[in-house]
């Protein structure tokens, strides 16, 4: 409850000072909705321009992901980037990017939207993508100089994409990747 009480003071000071009460009338400028309302298909629709490689994501990963995830992504059991491969049909199965998730563009669409931890959305599209290209080379899923863009990153077949089935009716057959 304390909690409660201190947040809503925070915003009340906040809404009635100068410098923040003309923030909250000002409404989003339509490059502030697409940049934060940006869904990625599977097929790649939505993707932003931009590009990058792992050589060109190793010193970005290093500097806003490795204190979570560690220096090669292994982090811990809770935040793991890499490995698991084989282990899905195990009693204890690793759900790492290359072992667990169907699509790179669905990696892509996560990590741009909510990293780095505390401030995400903050780096730049082709910072994204060589971020992306990184955690694709370090699950010896891409070469190092493979370069991620709008065109590239939707080609890339995941280690699991077959082990998901389309359970939801409403979810458009296009996205089924089922042959």
């Amino acid at each position: 409850m304390f909690m409660r009480k201190l947040v809503a003071a925070a915003l009340l000071v906040a809404v009635t000072s100068g410098a923040g009460a003309q923030n909250f009338s000002e409404p989003a400028s339509e490059e502030d909705i697409a940049r934060v309302y940006l869904s990625v298909m599977p097929d790649g629709e939505n993707l932003p321009e931009g590009s990058g490689t792992a050589i060109e994501g190793e010193p970005l990963f290093q500097l806003h992901c490795s204190t979570c995830h560690g220096a090669e992504g292994e982090g811990t059991l809770e935040n793991r980037l890499v490995g698991g491969h084989g282990t899905l049909a195990s009693a204890a199965p690793v759900k790492t990017l290359g072992s667990y998730w169907p699509y790179a563009t669905t990696v892509f669409n996560y990590v741009r939207r909510s990293m780095p931890y505390l401030t995400p959305m903050t780096l730049t599209d082709d910072e994204y993508y060589a971020i992306t290209a990184f955690l694709l080379n370090k699950n010896d899923i891409i070469a190092a100089d493979a370069e991620m863009n709008q065109d590239t990153l939707p080609e890339v077949v995941m280690p699991n994409r077959d082990g998901f089935v389309n359970a939801h009716p409403t979810i458009p057959a296009k996205y089924d990747y089922k042959e």
